[in-house]
């Protein structure tokens, strides 16, 4: 058992993996056949009876990751030896290109964009930029610190294109903007922004860019350094096809005294005391730790491992490439049906993983029962009122699934 616990826990794809990727030059980007992807697709446990189109919600796991989750709780449960969580810090910190010092562990993005919001040193009158496109969980912690410190947020619905967004962002700033607060990709219509320029934009003029990056880590070959934004909240349980609740915060080692820890807890100090005759607080340890604290699970942890693994097993470079290349294929495809209308920005920038549409005169939740009875899993988008239906495709989906998928659209909009 302890072998074969130590190998998965090593290999993203363990036992599961198929026998062509061994053969894998990974210093050189080598696209896959259909078939490759279809072996690649008998490394989850998906159903074959539904086709999922709904990444965007929630990435089911390879098995691999399945099996690292379940046997690091058998382990626990049976030594009673905890372990440490911390071990796979410094590999989700190598995957994204930054310091170990600089990740914090959440549960999923709302907690790290929570963190961003609650943290950010800003008073009564101080301008966030944000889009009207906000997922729940970005627009209700930052209405909430609106709510409670009278922040202004300015609010801008995005355009098609990166170089009309970047323009939009640059024309709202004011003398009173302190931070800019947007998704790396919009939960709504999957548009791209370009942050690395936006950021560059914002530290030029001391503006804080804090990113709801919950599209973003497992889409784009994302290293943060280079990126250039202060802050990144993200998740593994999206687009890293990693365990459910457990994601991550990046905050910038430049930043971390800037933004303020309030939930605290054991590892988060540096030392205390507290006893009838003393009464201290050590401060803040020197790394974004101090935002996480208390008992972390281990076996999630492990499976974030096994996902970040699976990952780079496979090819960031090829992942990153079949996921545009089903989006595209997907985005050409709605194309030929006249009654739709397509939200996702056609410039290739500014997508990568989700395209969204509408149909004139029929409401969203009339589309997704339809498909729904015929076995195919969508997000309806009810947010900003765009009455749509978000596909949102993986490196587990295929072209045939695609075509099956609108053809069903010609059918309920003929």
């Amino acid at each position: 058992m302890g072998n074969r616990r130590d190998f998965i826990q090593k290999m993203g794809l363990g036992l599961f993996a198929p026998s062509f990727l061994s053969n894998l030059d990974q210093s050189n980007f080598l696209p896959l056949s259909e078939q490759s992807w279809e072996e690649i697709r008998e490394l989850f446990p998906l159903q074959k009876s539904r086709i999922y189109l709904n990444n965007g919600t929630f990435g089911p796991s390879p098995k691999s990751v399945l099996e690292a989750i379940h046997l690091s709780f058998q382990e626990t449960n049976e030594t009673g030896v905890y372990g440490n969580p911390d071990s796979g810090r410094e590999r989700i910190a190598d995957f994204f290109g930054v310091k170990k010092s600089e990740i914090s562990l959440t549960h999923n993005t709302t907690e790290g964009i929570n963190i961003m919001a609650q943290g950010l040193p800003l008073q009564a009158g101080d301008e966030v930029i944000v889009t009207a496109h906000e997922h729940a969980g970005s627009a209700i912690p930052w209405l909430n610190r609106a709510h409670l410190d009278q922040i202004v947020l300015k609010v801008f619905q995005p355009s098609d294109t990166q170089e009309k967004n970047l323009e939009i962002i640059k024309s709202l700033v004011t003398s009173k903007t302190r931070a800019i607060a947007i998704p790396h990709i919009t939960c709504t219509t999957g548009t791209v922004f370009p942050i690395r320029e936006i950021a560059d934009f914002a530290r030029e003029r001391g503006i804080y860019t804090a990113i709801d990056g919950a599209h973003g880590a497992g889409t784009v070959q994302l290293n943060l350094r280079e990126l250039g934004c202060d802050f990144y909240a993200g998740c593994f349980h999206k687009w890293m096809l990693g365990p459910n609740g457990s994601g991550f915060l990046f905050v910038r080692e430049e930043m971390l005294d800037q933004l303020q820890a309030y939930q605290v807890g054991a590892k988060s100090e540096k030392s205390w005391k507290l006893s009838v005759d003393e009464r201290e607080f050590g401060g803040y340890v020197d790394t974004a730790h101090r935002y996480d604290y208390g008992t972390q699970s281990t076996p999630m942890h492990v499976g974030v491992v096994a996902a970040v693994n699976f990952h780079e097993e496979i090819g960031r470079d090829r992942i990153e490439a079949r996921i545009r290349e089903l989006n595209d294929y997907l985005y050409e495809g709605l194309k030929q049906i006249e009654k739709l209308e397509i939200l996702t920005p056609e410039e290739r920038e500014s997508r990568i993983c989700v395209v969204s549409f509408r149909v004139p005169r029929m409401d969203y939740r009339e589309i997704a029962s339809a498909l729904s009875q015929k076995q195919i899993r969508i997000r309806g988008v009810h947010e900003a009122n765009l009455n749509a239906i978000r596909v949102s495709t993986h490196i587990y989906n295929s072209k045939a699934e695609i075509d099956f998928f609108l053809n069903e659209i010609k059918r309920i909009t003929s």
